[in-house]
């Protein structure tokens, strides 16, 4: 059973040893003259002026992690839709329909809770 795995096993350690390998190289033959004019901060050719980081207003935080959050909920619908006819005929069909339906409940629950609280409408 765990045979099976070891191509996966060998893709992934060739994976992270080439990284590496790639990251040391590069780290060890790699230019190393430091200037200011590199150390200095470059963005879409202009200038920088003022500080470095600003205040971000909460709302786009907000929205980043409710796309986020939605975004990997929905990705159980796939698996689900994809096997749903094996749930049908298997003894789980009943009781696997009532979960997704438990489940798209509970997501629509906080749609309409983030849309209450105004956390959907954008300004």
């Amino acid at each position: 059973m765990l045979l099976d795995y070891a191509p996966i096993a060998i893709l992934i350690l060739l994976a992270t040893g080439l990284a590496a390998l790639v990251v040391i190289l590069g780290h060890l033959f790699g230019p190393k003259r430091h200037t200011d004019a590199k150390a200095m901060p470059y963005e879409s050719g202009v200038t920088p002026y003022g500080p470095g980081t600003r205040r971000m207003s909460v709302k786009y935080y907000l929205v980043a992690v409710l796309f986020i959050l939605f975004d990997i909920e929905i990705i159980f619908f796939l698996p689900w839709a994809v096997v749903l006819r094996d749930f049908i005929d298997n003894s789980l069909g009943l009781f696997a329909l009532i979960e997704m339906f438990v489940f798209i409940l509970i997501l629509l629950v906080g749609y309409v809770y983030a849309w209450k609280k105004g956390a959907l409408e954008w300004e």
